[in-house]
């Protein structure tokens, strides 16, 4: 018998290998593999300067697949030899504290190497089963008091940050890096614009933030491969983390892009344009990763409390993404760019968000504060252009007197610095204290 085995391990592994028949926009048609790899499978192909492109196969095709590459395809001939390998994984570890990666865990904060986990955990995975997943935890300080006081957040819940380009939403996410309440924050930057990445991590995160974060980054120039598998790979680092416990805060900016780069892919398969040039993979794509964010199974102590940032081109909250992204989600914020050009950051337009776990989290005498504040805020934005015009005269109403003398003190409130923390408690005594006793 242990000869018999002597013999079969010098038994040569036979390696299958195909060739390239075409390649043509960002997809490439290779046949030859056998047995050819499942959809999601990975190839590596020897490009021209013995540079290796390596792949993804996104579909099959006339006895062969098709694939799309993880780096622009320079180089790639007919007839290039092509292998299947192992799906890419990630293996996070402590060490990845202060650190910034790329989607494949390669460092790019010129910070020298990094240790690797002793788990590796594959990009793609499903969510904890609905029957046996943890329920939502405590609510929990994310130290910013708009959304401290208006969108309430409790630990395992996701929200969406809904804005236009420019309002202030990398500002916002450097204050939740360092003053939410965490043990860890991942943050995710799908399509980054390359210039903005050391701008964001020395000057918006700062040491602090960055001291107990992990930033997954895939610029704006790369393969929407890499788009793509920065959400992914952001996401596989904060179930990591949750697994062993830790309260885990994601932060990914922007699931619109992680939409564009799906956009990108699903159209080289050759996937019909279905709503306003979205593939309907995309759809099928979104729940699939914002279902994996939360509380883990029963009996894990850990949870991912994710914050996911959404475009909203020419402030069209009904576009498909933003509409998509809203009905997966616990709670929407949004940030508006009039709030912002007013001067007062962080531009949350209070009114138009939303935590749907508000009523669970909140005392009695904070809800009737929370109430009093919109009812307050709501008759300031209706009557505010009269007021301006003067066509409201003083006296004609004390529900408007209030409001007109009260709005500006609940904004002083509102209003944040980037070094400042708050907490839900503070942000209700703070909002006591502005609107004083209830006439």
């Amino acid at each position: 018998m242990r000869k018999t085995a002597k013999e079969m391990q010098k038994i040569s592994v036979i390696t299958s290998y195909g060739r390239i028949r075409s390649v043509r926009g960002l997809s490439i048609d290779v046949a030859g593999l056998y047995p050819n790899p499942p959809i999601g499978g990975c190839i590596r192909i020897a490009a021209a300067g013995r540079v290796e492109i390596h792949a993804e196969v996104v579909s099959g095709r006339d006895g062969g697949v098709l694939a799309v590459g993880r780096r622009e395809l320079d180089g790639l001939t007919v007839g290039a030899r092509v292998e299947h390998v192992r799906r890419l994984v990630v293996q996070p570890c402590a060490a990845w504290l202060g650190r910034v990666v790329d989607p494949t865990g390669r460092p790019i904060d010129g910070r020298g190497s990094l240790s690797s986990g002793s788990v590796p955990r594959p990009l793609r995975a499903p969510p904890p089963e609905a029957g046996t997943r943890a329920r939502l935890g405590p609510r929990v300080d994310l130290g910013v008091r708009a959304l401290d006081a208006f969108a309430t957040c409790r630990r395992g819940q996701r929200l969406g940050l809904f804005a236009a380009s420019g309002v202030g939403k990398s500002s916002l996410m450097a204050m939740l890096a360092r003053h939410a309440d965490c043990d860890i924050a991942v943050i995710g930057l799908v399509g980054e614009r390359g210039r903005e990445l050391r701008e964001f991590i020395e000057d918006d995160l700062g040491p602090e933030g960055l001291a107990r974060s992990v930033v997954v980054c895939a610029t704006s120039d790369q393969a929407p491969l890499m788009r793509r598998d920065a959400a992914l790979a952001a996401m596989a680092v904060a179930e990591h983390f949750r697994d062993e416990g830790k309260r885990v805060l994601l932060m990914m900016d922007s699931v619109t892009r992680f939409a564009m780069a799906l956009r990108e892919i699903g159209l080289s398969a050759g996937e019909p344009p279905a709503t306003r040039g979205f593939p309907p993979s995309v759809f099928a794509e979104l729940p699939r990763l914002l279902e994996r964010a939360g509380p883990g199974a029963e009996g894990c102590a850990g949870s991912i409390t994710g914050l996911f940032t959404v475009l909203v081109e020419g402030d069209d909250h009904d576009e498909p993404v933003a509409d998509a992204v809203r009905g997966i989600l616990d709670g929407h914020v949004v940030l508006d760019r009039r709030i912002g050009e007013g001067g007062r950051y962080p531009a949350v337009d209070v009114l138009r968000s939303l935590s749907r776990t508000v009523p669970g989290c909140l005392e009695p005498a904070e809800r009737l504060i929370l109430a009093r504040a919109r009812r307050i805020l709501a008759l300031h934005r209706d009557m505010a252009d009269m007021v301006r015009l003067g066509a409201y005269r003083a006296g004609s109403d004390p529900a408007v007197d209030e409001a007109v003398r009260l709005a500006p003190a609940i904004e002083a409130v509102l209003r944040q610095g980037k070094e400042e923390a708050g907490s839900v408690a503070g942000a209700f005594a703070a909002l006591s204290l502005a609107m004083g006793p209830e006439s």
